[in-house]
C-alpha cells in the first residue's frame, strides 16, 4: 500500500503539469498551407471557450475582421517567418500569428506570448462575414 501513494502522487503532478503548460501543437503551417486551409472560408475564432471574433479570408491574401458585434476591418495578410502578420485598415500595429492545423480546428498563437490562451476555429462557413457598420440602414 505504501508503494501506491508516490504513484498517485506523480499521477497528480503529471496532471497539474498537463494543464499548467500550453500543450504543443506541432508543426506552424506555411503561407502556402495556411492558405488552402483558409481562403474561402469564414472562420469563428474562440478563446478558453468564448468567441473572439469572425475572419473571412478571401483570394489574394486579402481578409475581413470583425470581433463579434463590432465593425469589420479590411486587411491583408503576408508572411513573416513561422508566423502569419496581418494589417488592418485604420489599425497601425501588425497582429501575427502562428498558425496549426489541430485535432481541435485550426489554431493561432500570438506572437511572442506562447503561454497565451490561443484562438481556435470552432465554426467553418462559405458564407461571407456580415458586418456591421456604422452606416448600416442609413
Amino acid at each position: 500500500m505504501f508503494r501506491l501513494a508516490p504513484l498517485a502522487l506523480c499521477a497528480a503532478l503529471a496532471a497539474v503539469m498537463a494543464t499548467a503548460a500550453p500543450a504543443d501543437p506541432g508543426t506552424p503551417l506555411t503561407p502556402e498551407e495556411f492558405d488552402a486551409l483558409s481562403r474561402g472560408r469564414t472562420l469563428t475564432y474562440a478563446a478558453g471557450g468564448q468567441i473572439y471574433g469572425i475572419e473571412q479570408y478571401l483570394p489574394g491574401r486579402k481578409v475581413r475582421w470583425a470581433f463579434v458585434g463590432d465593425i469589420c476591418k479590411e486587411g491583408t495578410w503576408f508572411p513573416d517567418g513561422e508566423d502569419i502578420c496581418f494589417a488592418y485598415d485604420g489599425l497601425p500595429d501588425l497582429q501575427c500569428w502562428t498558425f496549426y492545423d489541430t485535432p481541435e480546428g485550426l489554431t493561432a498563437r500570438f506572437r511572442g506570448d506562447p503561454a497565451s490562451e490561443p484562438l481556435v476555429a470552432i465554426d467553418d462557413s462559405p458564407e461571407p462575414l456580415g458586418c456591421a457598420g456604422p452606416d448600416v440602414g442609413v
